[in-house]
């Protein structure tokens, strides 16, 4: 296996005197022993829909592998007009942007890249971060933040299957501190919502969701939690991380560029998945992004992006827009490996996607269909076995274990890129039935999250 985390003793290193990180070793052998344990690929190749490990043994064979694990739902990570977007940048402007937006790192191809941003969502700002986890961490502190300081109460409430990075930021604004609380509701359950929205006493309240959820491919239904904000005076906040780019009639996302900025007032996007670079931003009005420029935290406190990755940014929204044949390229790739697995698992018990919410409802994956296709196995061996097993047939898949997703949902998780062919998800669906066929249950170290 390609790694370059090596496979951990089984003895103990603890220090002579002073502090011990025993506990981490123990932490580290239990982890182990319950098959989650995380383990790094490192690719010697570009991201694409093929591509290579290293940690080969010399003169041994590099063979590619067929990609599906991947975020790069346009194929722009390596797209050669972004490659030279951003080298002539770099010749331009350097490698660094040298310290933080409010310091003088802030550019030229920043301003114009948070200017193109608005546009595309709609929106009357914009404003980018280093990352999607510290934009989340930023905003929902900083309304935290504006919430105390003027002395009133703030409530937050979080779809349960909503992103680590959302998730940690309404745990993170509502610690050690009676101003603030927070609350789960059950995923995609509007009735759960509102009861939750009703029996609130806070001054302020806030509702979290995705857009589309990032294990498990399904859509928030943005109407239906924008009514039930609006008839309970309550902010709507969407990390529409796996939209952008990939839905709506420009690319701009789940969230329309019509949907009027009253219903969704906080929108977060990123832009180093359907992109193809790194990055995200914030989308908002001018109140929002002024605020977060004054209150939050991960974008005062950070270096600003490189001015060569905002400039390939800038060539991938060219793309966005001028290429809308990408999308239905896309799209085409979900609906042919959708109609191949649902002949290939009847009748197996296995099926792609959660179940409906509510018995007699359709599936949440049918629309839109999104590129994140997961095939739900339940136990975490059987996860690693199947990915495992697809890897000798040559294709790359990652085993989703908990933590990242609940017990008893491991899965294998298909993401798909306007990079692949109709051949390449032949392949797949070939690969795919002979592990079915075979039902090998080898545990391993395979792909993993």
């Amino acid at each position: 296996m390609a790694t370059d985390t090596p496979t951990r003793s089984r003895s103990r290193t603890r220090s002579s005197g002073g502090a011990s990180f025993a506990h981490l070793d123990d932490l580290l052998a239990r982890r182990e022993q319950v098959g989650r344990y995380r383990r790094r690929l490192t690719l010697d190749s570009p991201q694409g829909p093929h591509v290579s490990l290293a940690g080969k043994a010399a003169g041994e064979e590099v063979r590619p592998l067929l990609n599906f694990t991947a975020n790069d739902y346009l194929g722009l990570a390596n797209h050669p007009t972004l490659v030279e977007a951003g080298c002539r940048a770099a010749h331009e402007f350097g490698v660094g942007s040298g310290s933080a937006h409010l310091v003088n790192g802030h550019q030229t191809l920043h301003h114009r890249l948070e200017a193109r941003l608005a546009e595309l969502t709609g929106r009357p700002r914009a404003l980018l971060f280093s990352t999607g986890f510290m934009a989340n961490l930023g905003v929902i502190d900083a309304l935290a933040s504006a919430s105390r300081e003027a002395g009133r109460t703030l409530e937050i409430f979080h779809d349960r299957l909503n992103h680590a990075s959302l998730l940690d930021g309404a745990r993170l604004a509502s610690s050690g501190n009676s101003t603030v609380r927070s609350r789960r509701f059950h995923h995609r359950d509007l009735e759960d919502l509102e009861r939750q929205l009703a029996r609130s006493q806070a001054d302020d309240r806030l509702v979290i969701s995705d857009g589309v959820f990032s294990m498990d491919g399904d859509c928030a239904d943005i109407t239906g939690l924008a009514r039930a904000c609006a008839r309970h005076g309550a902010w709507l906040m969407i990390d529409d991380a796996h939209g952008v780019g990939v839905l709506g009639e420009h690319g701009e996302g789940l969230v329309g560029r019509d949907t009027p900025l009253a219903e969704v007032p906080v929108l977060v996007g990123t832009l180093g998945k359907a992109l193809g670079s790194a990055g995200a931003f914030v989308a908002g009005s001018e109140a929002l992004i002024e605020s977060l420029i004054q209150l939050a935290r991960p974008y005062i406190y950070t270096t600003a992006q490189p001015p060569h990755v905002a400039a390939a940014i800038l060539a991938a929204l060219d793309i966005v827009e001028q290429e809308p044949q990408r999308r239905e390229h896309l799209a085409a790739r979900v609906r042919q490996f959708r109609e191949g697995c649902a002949a290939l698992l009847a009748g197996s018990g296995l099926a792609l996607g959660l179940p409906p919410v509510t018995a007699g409802t359709p599936s949440p994956l049918t629309d839109p269909m999104t590129p994140i296709q997961p095939l739900i196995l339940g136990s975490e061996t059987r996860a690693l076995a199947w990915s495992a097993a697809l890897r000798e047939r040559g294709i790359l898949v990652s085993a989703i274990r908990p933590p990242t997703v609940p017990a008893g949902s491991s899965r294998l998780r298909f993401t798909f890129s306007a990079a692949h062919s109709e051949n390449d998800v032949e392949t797949l669906l070939a690969a795919l039935r002979e592990v079915l066929e075979s039902s090998t249950t080898r545990p391993t170290t395979g792909a993993e999250t």
